[in-house]
């Protein structure tokens, strides 16, 4: 009997051995995280270069906009949060897959400065310095992170993506804290006690290119997930619901909230700051007010707005010309009731208030973070000419600040497509027909509810 449980120990120990080979390669001790990648680069050469290939780690994409090819991504794109990576990389960049993204300089080519760990951490206790441009927190056990790494959980995804714009929750409104291990009132697909999916089971990865583009950023992405990947075309049994399906997405119907749990961002007003006035805080908790940044407005359990959407976007690139009397679109949905590719979707709208140069009529990318930046100076002026001297697309393009600026409204629209409800939560015929208020029908292009009004304009049906 002795025998035999020594055996069956054995058979464990080796068992335990082959899931997890890195103790025995990586010994360290490891002072950097790029000594860590230089030891996984002994093995995994070719997923580094696989890696590189990857918006994960170019920030940029070639995509396809509606009057033109750009290419745009993190790198170059500008947004009413913090406005723009440019003269702010040390800051930006701690969500970079990579290691030292100080400056402009940059080496993109040079596989040490892979962060692996970020991503296949399953210690939890791998984190990056806020302001150290990609580079791990000081005193981490690299050694014990790196002998443990596997495959990435919603944490891992989340340590970047659901803390965007500054915070959590702050950008895209259902992605934040709460999707670690939500429950399934907060989302039926990743209910830890429930499904319990990663983020991977619908962002399928291959040779590290990960599935799906964030609106705001990738515009003209086309590597769409649909809910089709999993779901039948026809998932109801009731045939007046599966009509539906030619017109309006599935997250119309199943995402009826969002920023169910933590209260995201929905207005950011840099005009005002500097002001000196009191820091203020809302009913959650957050922030309303910091002289550093202006003046916030946050919300909790939020309606989508509605609009048509037929898988391409159009943005503002830098550089283009703007109207200070309008509000400016930095991105935004393409489709109308005319379109048979476009479906009525959800978004979050995310609205601002930001600098602009008063005799160019373009937005103005700031240098806020750092030495002579806004939150050092408080001096619009110096920020904005900084900004604009570190801006490789302005100084392609030959732009320079002329001195004089403004504050000009904006919005971005970011897709919702996570904090699914379950069946039971999803809306009701009569949150939309009858006295439902849920659709604006004349903004969607009707001349109001089409169950009630049948001669008006209908959808165009694929």
């Amino acid at each position: 009997m002795k025998k035999l449980i020594v055996i069956a120990l054995a058979g464990m120990a080796l068992q335990a051995q082959a899931a997890n080979p890195h103790k025995d390669v990586l010994k360290g001790p490891f002072a950097t995280g790029s000594e860590v990648t230089t030891q996984c680069l002994t093995c995994h050469e070719e997923q580094a270069t696989d890696m590189m290939k990857t918006s994960h780690w170019t920030w940029e994409l070639e995509q396809k906009l509606p009057d033109r090819t750009v290419l745009r991504g993190k790198k170059n794109s500008i947004n009413n949060f913090c406005v723009s990576i440019s003269s702010n990389e040390p800051r930006c960049t701690s969500c970079h897959a990579g290691y030292g993204w100080k400056d402009s300089n940059f080496d993109f080519k040079d596989k040490t400065k892979v962060d692996c760990l970020v991503c296949h951490d399953t210690t939890g206790t791998y984190v990056k310095d806020p302001a150290g441009a990609g580079e791990p927190m000081a005193k981490l056990d690299l050694a014990k992170i790196a002998q443990n790494v596997g495959e990435p959980v919603r944490d891992n995804c989340g340590s970047c993506h659901f803390y965007g714009g500054g915070g959590d929750a702050v950008k895209h409104g259902d992605l934040d804290s709460s999707m670690a291990y939500p429950d399934k009132a907060t989302d039926v697909h990743m209910d830890s006690d429930g499904n319990n999916f990663q983020c991977q089971n619908c962002h399928t990865t291959e040779k590290h290119q990960i599935s799906g583009n964030a609106m705001g950023v990738s515009p003209g992405g086309i590597d769409h997930i649909g809910c089709e990947n999993c779901h039948e075309s026809a998932p109801h049994s009731n045939k007046k619901l599966n009509t539906h399906t030619a017109t309006v997405a599935c997250q119309t119907c199943h995402i009826p909230f969002f920023a169910k749990n933590e209260p995201t961002k929905m207005h950011w007003d840099w005009s005002t700051a500097g002001d000196d006035k009191p820091e203020t805080v809302d009913q959650y908790g957050k922030h309303t007010y910091q002289k550093k940044k202006g003046d916030f407005v946050w919300e909790k359990m939020v309606k989508p707005q509605y609009a048509w959407y037929n898988g391409t976007a159009n943005a503002y690139m830098a550089g283009d010309k703007m109207d200070p009397n309008v509000v400016t679109k930095l991105t935004y949905p393409m489709g109308d009731i005319n379109d048979a590719k476009a479906k009525i979707y959800p978004f979050k709208v995310h609205t601002g208030k930001q600098i602009y140069d008063k005799k160019l009529n373009i937005f103005i990318t700031p240098k806020t973070y750092g030495k002579g930046g806004y939150w050092s100076e408080f001096d619009w002026n110096l920020a904005a000419k900084l900004g604009m001297e570190a801006n490789p697309t302005m100084l392609e393009k030959g732009i320079k600040y002329s001195g004089e600026y403004d504050f000009a409204a904006t919005e971005m629209w970011w897709r919702i497509n996570h904090m699914v409800s379950p069946k039971e939560q999803a809306l009701n015929c009569n949150d939309c027909h009858n006295k439902g208020t849920r659709l604006d029908w004349q903004a969607l292009g009707y001349q109001g509810d089409p169950m009630k009004n049948k001669q008006g304009p209908k959808h165009k049906q694929p």
